[in-house]
């Protein structure tokens, strides 16, 4: 019998608690706008990252040294280095350096995951789309893909991502034409529907997402091009120690 792996979607942190998960499977955080985009463009330029969830952690960070990256409700951190857009980190000096971000929502996700079983903690967002892709297709494991959202609600841009992921996963067959994957998961079936409906013109159909309107709002529209433009980025982030590294290095 052929060994496939399943593709499950959790639209929200607040979910998480009621999902059965898989043995052997890969968490993938997503919190398109805007942390996951910038972890991608953080280590795809050469840093590291410690993600953490509070600021009191955070600050104890700064306090031994340590660069910080981070926001609350689209505001810069006041202690913080660098604020939470992806645009902060392209053109940098963070080659070798290792920086300590945390955000309302993604940083979250991630120390959620943290508390599951998963194998492996994976960053993904469309900027490394097709790189996760190659990752997973290899990995022989089960894949759960852990929208970060809003506050705890559901959201747009994480849960297209979920979809275009899927799709992709989906698509993939080993050397002899069979399918690596498979789904059996209503959230990840209407997640690839939503993606079906949205890729041809991905910024267009945003602009009803309520986050767009509300980093609009704050002036930080500029980062919207570069994150929704599809595998910009080759790196994958995997948590090994508590620390954001590359898995493809």
């Amino acid at each position: 019998m052929i060994k496939m792996y399943n593709i499950k979607t959790i639209f929200s942190p607040a979910l998480y608690s009621f999902v059965k998960h898989e043995e052997n499977f890969a968490c993938i955080v997503v919190d398109v706008l805007r942390a996951t985009t910038t972890m991608c463009t953080i280590i795809q330029h050469g840093g590291q990252i410690i993600p953490v969830a509070s600021l009191d952690t955070a600050r104890e960070y700064k306090e031994r040294g340590f660069l910080v990256a981070g926001e609350r409700i689209e505001k810069k951190i006041d202690f913080a280095d660098y604020g939470n857009s992806a645009l902060n980190f392209i053109n940098a000096d963070i080659k070798g350096k290792t920086i300590v971000h945390t955000t309302t929502n993604g940083t979250q996700a991630i120390e959620l995951a943290k508390s599951s079983s998963a194998k492996e903690i994976l960053i993904g967002a469309f900027s490394n789309l097709n790189s996760l892709g190659e990752y997973l297709k290899t990995s022989e494991m089960n894949v759960e893909i852990l929208c970060s959202g809003w506050k705890n609600t559901f959201c747009l841009e994480d849960s297209l991502f979920a979809g275009a992921l899927a799709e992709l996963l989906l698509q993939e067959t080993d050397n002899h034409g069979n399918n690596i994957f498979e789904c059996k998961d209503d959230a990840t079936f209407a997640a690839i529907d939503l993606w079906d409906k949205a890729k041809k013109d991905l910024q267009g159909y945003l602009e009803k997402a309520s986050h767009i309107h509300r980093l609009r709002k704050a002036h930080f529209d500029d980062v919207f091009d570069y994150t929704f433009t599809l595998n910009t980025c080759r790196s994958v982030p995997v948590l090994k120690e508590n620390q954001l590294v590359n898995a493809v290095d």
